[in-house]
């Protein structure tokens, strides 16, 4: 009755089955484990933005990079703001995400002679010309207190960010400490901080970053759902198929049967 699974086709068919399945099981655990990853993600934020600040100096140190479980923990710096060296990141949105600007950054001469940080002091809106220094607030002068969130430098293969060169002065493509420290030839300390707050308030600053998200998990735990009702619906499939396809065989055999024992139609007599 079953015979015709032996046909090529039905061979086929089977093989295809047996090569979904552990398929679609692993693409289900990509899902589970990028779930994993974003709930980890959103906890590690949660935790960092309760904790008291700490000294921005104590979580880094020259020739060492920021610690993934650092990032996005409140830290503080004192010290002064060192303008000559400011500049933008270009290509970059406001807090809505529909505009596009620049990140100002400003090095923040620490008052305790450990080098300096790179504080993103926010974002403002593009000029005119990409080609032209944005109009930037200034920062503020003598010593200031800041706070704000540990980043770690950005690089080209961690953004997907391509750092080209030939850009306008004092505009750049990343936020990255070795490449201000060899500008500008002074001890910058890896990472840097997002600004939040400073003491005493300026008058006028750039648009501050807003808080990440970290309620959010996003649908990855309903796709690997997906992925593994998708993959015990495979055999489940192939069965309907096969019993189906054995209903129809059977259903054409007993009509032949039937039209075979008709035999031929009388001929009339004489």
């Amino acid at each position: 009755m079953y015979r015709f699974l032996l046909s090529r086709r039905w061979l086929v068919t089977v093989l295809i089955a047996l090569l979904l399945i552990p398929a679609t099981v692993r693409l289900g655990f990509w899902q589970l484990h990028r779930h994993e990853a974003r709930v980890a993600r959103n906890e590690l934020i949660a935790r960092s933005l309760t904790a008291p600040p700490v000294a921005f100096d104590s979580l880094t140190a020259p020739g060492r990079a920021v610690p993934k479980d650092l990032t996005w923990r409140a830290v503080t710096a004192t010290g002064s703001y060192d303008t000559a060296h400011e500049f933008v990141v270009r290509k970059r949105t406001d807090a809505g995400g529909d505009n596009i600007g620049y990140f100002v950054i400003t090095p923040l001469r620490l008052a305790d002679g450990q080098g300096e940080v790179l504080v993103n002091r926010g974002w403002v809106a593009s000029g005119a010309s990409a080609t032209v220094y944005p109009d930037v607030p200034a920062a503020p002068a003598g010593d200031v207190t800041v706070t704000g969130r540990m980043r770690a430098d950005e690089t080209a293969a961690g953004s997907g960010i391509r750092d080209r060169g030939g850009l306008p002065d004092r505009q750049f493509n990343l936020i990255n400490s070795a490449q201000q420290a060899g500008r500008s030839g002074a001890a910058v300390l890896p990472g840097y901080l997002e600004l939040t707050a400073t003491a005493p308030a300026p008058a006028s600053q750039p648009e501050l970053l807003p808080e990440p998200n970290h309620s959010d998990i996003g649908p990855h735990m309903a796709y690997a759902v997906q992925w593994w009702l998708f993959t015990a619906m495979i055999p489940v499939g192939v069965w309907v198929l096969v019993r189906r396809e054995a209903r129809d065989r059977a259903k054409e055999a007993a009509e032949a049967v039937v039209a075979a024992g008709a035999g031929p139609e009388p001929v009339p007599a004489a």
